[in-house]
C-alpha cells in the first residue's frame, strides 16, 4: 500500500468534517435509560455467540494528563484501588449470568490507568476473574500501562499472573510536548519495558502515539518516530489528539496556540504514516499499525477484523461483558453500560440493583447498519449479498436513499460500488469514517454532529 495514495489534499479538506469513531453502532451518544429488570441476562438470553471478552475498567491515575478524555479519578491513595476491588467483586457476585457465562478467552484491563494497581491488587483481581468465571488456559491478558510507574520486576510480576500483551502509553518522546500535556517521561525507560516484554515472551507489545498535541512539529516528531522505531514494538496505535475543552476540564490547560494548525496535523499523521509504513508496519483499519506476521495483519488480510471499544482486535465472535466504572458490555443485540462515577457505581451495587443502567436494545435496523458499518470500517469493503443473506432484505430497496448518497463519493473516486458490493479505494482508507457515516440513521439531523472530533 502507498500511503501517498491516502493524501489527497482537495479531499481531505473537502472531508474532514465531525464524526463517529464507530467502536459501537448505535454510538454511546444513543444511550438511554433501561427499562429491563436484568437487561444483562436478557441480552445473553438473545446472544449467539460461544465464548467471552472481559474487560475490566481501572479509574485510578496517579497524575492528570492534560490531553486524557478518559474516565479517571486522579489520586495518591493507593487504598481506594482496594476499595473498588471490593465492589468489582460485588459486582461479579451479582451478575445474574456469571455462574452460566460462556469460557472467556480474552481479558483487558483498561483505564485511567491499570498500572496503578500494585502486583497485590493485580494478583487479587485475577484470582477474583478466575474464580467467577471460566477463564480459558492460554487466554489472552493485555494491561494498558502508564510507564512512569512501571519497573521491569512489575512486568515480570504481571507476566507471572498470565498478561501476555501490554499496550504502554507513550504518545510523544519530545520534553516540551510532554510538559505541555503534563507527561513527563523517560524514553530510555520505555525502552527497557519494551524490552523486557519482548524477552517475557509478551506476544504483543503496542505503543500509543497521539498526533496534534501542542508543541508538535515535523522535526519533534521525526524524532518520536525514530525512538519508536528503535524499539520495534509488534504494533503501534496512532491517534488523533481531539481537543474538546468543552466537555474535558483538563484540556482547557492547553492552550490553542500551542496546537498544530490542520494543515499542520494533516503532515504530522502523514509523517507518521510513512515512517512505520516505511519501516514494515502495514496499516489497520485508520488508526493502528502492526508488523506483516501479527495476528492483526492477518486478520486485515483474511477480512476477518474486528472493531470494538477497544480498537481492531481479531476476536469478533465474542460477547464483551464490561465491569467496573463506566464500563460497557456488548452483549448479542445489546450495549449496556455500567454508572460513570464512582460514587453513582458504588450506589448501584449498595441497593443490589443491576450495574449496567444506560445502553439501548438493538432494533432489526440497527443490527443490519452495525454489520454494514463494522465491514467498512474494517475491511474497507461489503458483500450486498452477504447482507441480503444475513438479514433478509434487499439491500437496493432497502438502502436506496444511502446508495443516492454514496454517488459522491463514487464521483471522488472513493468507492466502487455495484449490484454485488460496495468497495472503498485505497485513497479512501482516512474517509472511511465519513463514508461509514452515510450508514448511520442516527446522524440524519446532524444536530450531534459537534460532538466528534475531525476525522482526520
Amino acid at each position: 500500500m502507498s500511503v501517498q495514495s491516502l493524501f489527497n489534499e482537495p479531499l481531505l479538506n473537502k472531508y474532514n468534517i465531525n464524526g463517529p469513531r464507530y467502536t459501537s453502532y448505535p454510538t454511546a451518544l444513543e444511550f438511554g435509560p433501561l427499562t429491563q429488570k436484568l437487561p444483562l441476562k436478557d441480552a445473553f438470553v438473545q446472544s449467539q455467540q460461544q465464548a467471552l471478552s472481559l474487560y475490566i475498567h481501572i479509574p485510578f491515575c496517579h497524575q492528570l494528563c492534560y490531553y486524557c478524555g478518559c474516565n479517571k479519578v486522579v489520586t495518591r491513595h493507593q487504598d481506594k484501588a482496594d476499595r473498588y476491588l471490593d465492589y468489582l467483586e460485588k459486582e461479579i457476585r451479582q451478575l445474574p449470568v456469571c455462574a452460566k457465562a460462556p469460557p472467556v478467552k480474552q481479558i483487558h484491563l483498561g483505564g485511567g490507568s491499570p498500572s496503578f494497581l500494585t502486583l497485590a491488587q493485580h494478583t487479587r483481581l485475577i484470582a477474583l476473574l478466575t474464580t467467577h468465571f471460566s477463564v480459558e488456559k492460554g487466554a489472552q491478558k493485555s494491561i494498558e500501562i502508564d510507564p512512569r510507574g512501571v519497573t521491569t520486576e512489575y512486568l515480570s510480576g504481571l507476566s507471572k499472573l498470565g498478561f501476555n500483551r501490554v499496550s504502554i502509553g507513550v504518545q510523544d518522546t519530545t520534553e516540551k510536548v510532554q510538559e505541555a500535556i503534563n507527561r513527563v517521561q523517560d524514553t530510555s525507560h520505555i525502552a527497557t519495558l519494551v524490552k523486557h516484554a519482548k524477552q517475557l515472551g509478551m506476544t504483543s507489545v503496542n505503543l500509543d502515539l497521539i498526533y496534534g498535541l501542542p508543541h508538535q512539529t515535523l522535526s519533534s516528531f521525526t524524532e518520536t518516530l525514530s525512538h519508536v522505531l528503535t524499539m520495534r514494538p509488534q504494533r503501534v496505535s496512532l491517534f488523533s489528539y481531539a481537543h474538546l475543552p468543552a466537555r474535558f476540564a483538563a484540556q482547557r490547560k492547553i492552550d490553542n496556540a500551542w496546537l498544530p494548525q490542520a494543515q499542520s496535523k494533516t503532515a504530522l499523521m502523514k509523517l507518521a504514516m510513512e515512517t512505520l509504513n516505511g519501516a514494515g508496519y502495514e496499516l489497520i483499519g485508520m488508526d493502528h499499525f502492526a508488523l506483516p506476521d501479527d495476528e492483526l495483519a492477518k486478520a486485515q488480510r483474511s477480512g476477518t477484523l474486528h472493531r470494538n471499544f477497544q480498537g481492531y482486535t481479531t476476536m469478533g465472535d465474542l460477547d464483551l461483558l464490561g465491569l467496573g466504572v463506566s464500563s460497557i458490555s456488548a452483549v448479542g443485540p445489546a450495549y449496556l453500560q455500567n454508572p460513570k462515577t464512582l460514587n453513582d457505581y458504588y450506589s448501584k451495587l449498595d441497593e443490589g440493583k443491576p450495574s449496567q443502567h444506560h445502553g439501548c436494545f438493538l432494533s432489526s435496523d440497527d443490527q443490519i447498519r452495525r454489520y454494514i458499518i463494522q465491514q467498512l470500517m474494517c475491511n474497507l469493503a461489503l458483500s450486498v449479498n452477504d447482507v441480503e443473506n444475513r438479514f433478509a432484505i434487499n439491500f437496493a430497496n432497502y438502502f436506496k436513499e444511502e446508495l443516492t448518497e454514496l454517488q459522491a463519493f463514487v464521483d471522488d473516486g472513493l468507492l466502487t460500488v455495484t449490484p454485488h458490493a460496495i468497495f472503498a479505494t485505497s485513497s479512501a482508507r482516512l474517509l472511511i469514517r465519513v463514508i461509514a457515516m452515510t450508514f448511520d440513521a442516527y446522524l440524519a439531523s446532524k444536530k450531534n454532529l459537534h460532538r466528534y472530533s475531525r476525522v482526520i
